[in-house]
C-alpha cells in the first residue's frame, strides 16, 4: 500500500542516509515507486532530502520524527521483543510488524532508542531451534490464502475454503469465520458451518474465496474462551488414546512437545513424573514414547506396553545376527 511504503520510509531517519536501490529491497518495491514516493514524502512536509556523488544518497533532516505518545520505556520494550523475528508468524502480517518496529524505535525519546533496540536483541522468543536442535514444525500457509481469511475474518464476511481433511479428498465448503488462532506455530481458523463448530487449520486450506455475504456469527466473540472449549471437545472424542506414563523430568517437555495434551501430573518420590497424557491414537503413542528410550515408561494401557517390548526384541534380534 502506497500510504505504509510512505510512512516505512522513516527508516532513513534510523539508518541515516540510504541509496534509492537500498530503500527498494527494503521495502519489496522498484527503485521508480520509491523515487515517487519519496516525490510524495516531500510534497507532504515530510523533510526528505537527497545528496548526489558515489557516497550520496537520501535522509531526513535529523530533528524530524514520528508522533507516538503515551509509550513508556517498557511498554516499547515489551513490543519489541515481541515483534523482533516473529512477523512471517503472525498471520501474514509480516511486513505490517515490521513497519511497526520502525516507528516504535523512531518515536522513542533519545535517550531510550538505543537502550530498548540493544535490550530487545538481548531477549529471544522461540528461536528456531531448542537445546536439543529440533526445529519447530511450523506448518506454511500460502500468503494469499492467509490474506484472504483474514480479511473475511475481519471484515465479517463469508468464506468459501477449498479444504483437504485428513484422510479425505479436498472439497470446497462454505464457513462462517469467527477468528483465528495461533499454537505451536500452527494456525486454526474457528468457523461455523450450517450452525455446527468447526476448526479448520490453515495449512490445510488449498484456496480460499471472500464472499460477499454477512457471516452469521454474534458481534462480540470470547476467542479464549471458544478456543478452551473445542479444545475439551477435542479430546474427549473417543478416537484419542490415552497414556500412563513415568518419565524422567529432563525429558519431560519433549514428551508433551509430542502429545496432544497432559491430562494429569504428579511426581514422584524417586524425583520422576507420573503423567497422563494424550496421543492421537496407538501409532502416534508408540511412535512418541520410542523417541524417549529408556527415560520413559508406559504403565498403561498393557497395548502400548505389548507394542513397545515387541519393537525392543525386534531390534535386539536384528542386531545379535552376525551381519552377512
Amino acid at each position: 500500500m502506497r500510504a505504509d511504503r510512505l510512512i516505512s520510509l522513516v527508516l532513513l531517519r534510523q539508518r541515516g542516509r540510504m541509496t534509492a536501490a537500498a530503500l527498494a529491497r527494503e521495502l519489496e518495491v522498484s527503485t521508480r515507486t520509491v523515487l515517487r514516493d519519496i516525490e510524495a514524502l516531500s510534497a507532504a512536509g515530510v523533510p526528505v532530502y537527497a545528496e548526489r556523488g558515489r557516497r550520496g544518497g537520501f535522509a531526513l533532516l535529523p530533528d524530524f520524527r514520528t508522533d507516538l505518545t503515551g509509550l513508556n520505556h517498557d511498554e516499547a520494550l515489551a513490543l519489541l521483543v515481541a515483534g523482533f523475528g516473529r512477523g512471517e508468524r503472525v498471520f501474514g502480517l509480516g511486513s505490517a510488524l515490521a513497519s511497526a518496529m520502525r516507528k516504535v524505535v523512531d518515536a522513542l525519546p533519545d535517550r531510550h532508542r538505543a537502550a530498548a533496540s540493544d535490550a530487545a536483541r538481548r531477549m529471544l522468543i522461540d528461536p528456531e531451534t531448542d537445546l536439543f536442535s529440533r526445529r519447530p514444525a511450523a506448518e506454511a500457509v500460502p500468503g494469499t490464502t492467509m490474506v484472504v481469511v483474514r480479511r473475511a475474518v475481519l471484515a465479517g464476511h463469508r468464506l468459501r475454503i477449498h479444504y483437504a481433511a485428513a484422510d479425505q479428498a479436498p472439497a470446497w465448503r462454505t464457513v462462517d469465520p469467527i477468528g483465528l488462532v495461533t499454537v505451536r506455530d500452527r494456525a486454526y481458523l474457528l468457523a461455523t458451518r450450517s450452525g455446527a463448530d468447526r476448526t479448520y487449520r490453515l495449512s490445510r486450506m488449498l484456496a480460499a474465496e471472500e464472499l460477499p455475504e454477512p457471516a452469521r456469527r454474534p458481534d462480540k466473540v470470547d476467542l479464549d474462551r471458544i478456543w478452551r472449549d473445542r479444545c475439551a471437545q477435542f479430546l474427549s472424542d473417543g478416537a484419542h488414546l490415552t497414556v500412563l506414563v513415568r518419565v524422567d523430568p529432563a525429558r519431560r517437555e519433549e514428551l508433551v512437545g509430542t502429545a496432544l495434551a497432559v491430562r494429569a501430573e504428579e511426581p514422584e518420590a524417586d524425583g520422576r513424573l507420573r503423567l497422563e497424557v494424550t496421543f492421537q491414537d496407538a501409532r502416534h503413542a508408540e511412535w512418541a514414547l520410542w523417541q524417549l528410550t529408556t527415560d520413559v515408561e508406559v504403565l498403561a494401557p498393557g497395548s502400548v506396553r505389548t507394542a513397545l517390548r515387541e519393537r525392543a526384541a525386534a531390534i535386539v534380534a536384528r542386531y545379535t545376527q552376525t551381519p552377512a
